[in-house]
């Protein structure tokens, strides 16, 4: 059997009658970059907390380098680093404090720790605000911090999820100028959650399009493309998820039950039973 970082197998997770993701089957080479995306609500995040053992499956299997992560959870998560679109930070430490602190749960040693730390506010450029409480950092100060966090401890496989999100233009090309090169001079695997078309086409090998929990296509950038017949990944996203035209989008304002309730005039007031006015 061939050999991959990441593989599924009719991956399935429901939360109560929710259906977050559907048998969902992943075969991801070591080495590449693999981009999953979707609309908010997609499952996404939730296949993510799945492959990195935050969260457990309903049904199905995970393999990650070859290794089940049922009975290999602990290592799964060693060599597994993971950006969360909404990280969570301990408020009152330093930035120095906090990615020390995430450096000993991986049990690293001490210099190891302190050189890679230091490194890595140097390369975001937070070596001068290194010492000031989290509390006081802006969101996209906070984003970086919590890259170098997934980053620490050299991981195999990196899972990031919207990894430019609240970055500004500048740091934003770093972040990906860093992904390329941790995936070509490092040879590591990276797992990338987005619904940023732009940073999947630039950087994905692989391309995966998730809707309600199913994998709808799967393919590199050109053979998506290719395969709807579009003139580029946004048309071809589009045509993917049923939304081709503007009308589709402004469908919900010939919606009859929407103009059957309480609707407000140009004058401002309510009527009911009456069309609304625009």
């Amino acid at each position: 059997m061939e050999s991959y970082a990441i593989r599924t197998h009719e991956l399935t997770k429901s939360f109560g009658s929710v259906l977050a993701v559907n048998k969902l089957n992943l075969k991801i080479p070591y080495g590449k970059t693999y981009g999953l995306l979707g609309p908010n609500g997609a499952g996404k995040t939730t296949t993510v907390r799945m492959l990195n053992g935050i969260i457990s499956r309903t049904s199905g299997e995970i393999y990650i380098t070859d290794k089940d992560i049922k009975s290999h959870e602990k290592y799964v998560k060693m060599i597994s680093g993971f950006l969360p679109e909404s990280p969570g930070l301990y408020q009152k430490l330093s930035a120095r404090e906090f990615l020390i602190f995430i450096g000993e749960l991986y049990y690293l040693p001490k210099s190891v720790i302190i050189s890679r730390v230091e490194e890595l506010l140097e390369l975001f450029g937070l070596s001068e605000r290194a010492n000031d409480l989290l509390e006081g950092y802006s969101r996209g100060m906070k984003q970086k911090v919590c890259l170098c966090a997934a980053l620490i401890q050299d991981p195999q496989i990196i899972y990031l999820d919207e990894p430019t999100s609240n970055l500004d233009p500048a740091i934003a090309r770093m972040v990906k100028d860093l992904i390329k090169e941790l995936v070509v001079r490092a040879d590591k695997t990276i797992f990338i959650c987005t619904h940023q078309l732009d940073v999947a086409e630039e950087l994905c090998d692989q391309i995966g399009i998730i809707n309600n929990g199913i994998l709808k296509i799967e393919g590199s950038p050109t053979e998506i493309i290719d395969n709807m017949g579009a003139k580029n990944l946004e048309d071809a996203y589009l045509k993917v998820m049923d939304v081709t035209k503007m009308e589709d989008l402004l469908s919900w304002r010939e919606s009859g039950e929407l103009n059957k309730k309480i609707v407000i005039s140009r004058k401002g007031k309510v009527k009911k039973g009456k069309k609304m006015v625009v």
